[in-house]
């Protein structure tokens, strides 16, 4: 374990809450069943990142192991197997590898080594594993197709995978899967789906910093700030086969897609939305200046009810939102059906409002909060000081 690990463990201790859709064990709660209010989950490793999808999560530890649970009946856990797991189990298979990017899709994963190797599993019926064929995988396997390259990230959403790779060429962009909605960006016209990975066109002169995948919409932002987005059209559009850079007088950190409205947090710490026509459309939204340059009218909206809250951190699921303030406090709003909103209710809500999480006695204060969505449930982990003994 590094110094700084240690450091980290010996002064802060980690919480990790989560609720809404469980019927699958995707809440890490050892049980099957909805949750409308957070819940504190047992103790797990120190986290540092985790990614959910369709009803999997998948955890990255920050000795860079995997542990995985939740629905496995593709074999998107990757533990060998095709069944449910109700308990964070390590990946095996990935136990010899320092892993340092993961992302979980509807129903299938993705896993990115140190050294730049990517490994899939779970549903590979649309080629979305990248393996040159349309079959699922129990166990990780590695995507040959990289093997000379060196990737840097990847995302995968409902049946389409993004990989981001660096090098001395310059960044580039590939992806693979679905691309019925021009999700792939590999071509101007749509394709039924590939299988092997195939470079996303438009990027190749973009300095991309991150990629992101939910539904049928790809996105990247670059390291200027900049928001690129293609694939199914939001709020009504047509679909986008190559990837469109949203027009705007701010520079954007962080992107987060649901399927049918995307999230974008500016460096200012301000939210805004586009799309959002189903649960998540907003009352009475203000208009903003960021426009996508195909789509002639559509417009973001500015998120209601957060003047003067900074947000430092956004994640989306199918149908619900999620941010984080400067403050650690949690707010959400959209579709609200399995208390994905953590309300203690199933109502849908249009604008956002605030989560009670409450605070362990043991711990005087929170240093830091992540927030991640699936595609009916929400996770947070928490750092928080402990107090003087």
């Amino acid at each position: 374990m590094e110094a700084n690990e240690r450091v980290k463990e010996t002064e802060e201790k980690q919480e990790v809450w989560s609720w809404g859709a469980g019927t699958e064990g995707q809440l890490g709660t050892e049980k099957l069943q909805d949750e409308h209010i957070p819940q504190l989950l047992p103790l797990l490793p120190s986290i540092s990142r985790l990614s959910c999808g369709g009803a999997h999560v998948i955890a990255l530890t920050y000795g860079k192991k995997v542990l995985t649970w939740g629905r496995g009946a593709s074999g998107q856990l990757g533990h060998g197997n095709m069944v449910n797991s109700l308990e964070p189990k390590s990946v095996q298979v990935l136990s010899n590898f320092n892993i340092t990017h993961v992302s979980a899709g509807w129903n299938h994963s993705g896993f990115v080594s140190e050294c730049g190797q990517v490994f899939t599993c779970g549903d590979g019926s649309f080629g979305q594993l990248g393996l040159g064929d349309y079959v699922s995988q129990s166990s990780p396997i590695k995507v040959s197709h990289f093997a000379s390259r060196h990737v840097y990230q990847i995302a995968c959403g409902m049946r389409h995978s993004l990989a981001l790779l660096k090098g001395e060429h310059g960044d580039q962009v590939y992806g693979f899967g679905s691309g019925k909605r021009g999700q792939l960006g590999i071509s101007k016209e749509k394709v039924k789906a590939v299988s092997l990975p195939q470079s996303v066109s438009g990027l190749q002169e973009v300095n991309v910093s991150s990629i992101s995948a939910n539904g049928d919409h790809s996105a990247a932002l670059s390291s200027e700030g900049n928001l690129y987005t293609w694939g199914r059209g939001f709020g009504g559009a047509p679909d986008v086969c190559c990837p469109d850079r949203v027009i705007s007088r701010f520079s954007f950190k962080q992107a987060a897609l649901g399927w049918n409205h995307v999230l974008g947090l500016t460096d200012e710490g301000d939210v805004l939305m586009l799309g959002g026509s189903h649960h998540g459309v907003l009352n009475n939204p203000q208009k903003d200046v960021l426009v996508n340059q195909d789509l002639t009218e559509e417009q973001v909206k500015k998120i209601p009810g957060l003047n003067k809250i900074k947000v430092v951190g956004i994640a989306s699921g199918s149908e619900h939102s999620v941010l984080i303030t400067e403050n650690g406090e949690v707010m959400t709003w959209g579709w609200g059906e399995h208390g994905q909103l953590g309300l203690g209710d199933t109502c849908d809500h249009t604008c956002p409002q605030l989560v009670n999480i409450a605070q362990n006695a043991e711990h005087q204060y929170i240093t830091s909060s992540k927030v991640y969505c699936g595609s009916g449930f929400t996770f947070v982990v928490r750092a928080c000081r402990p107090k003087q003994t």
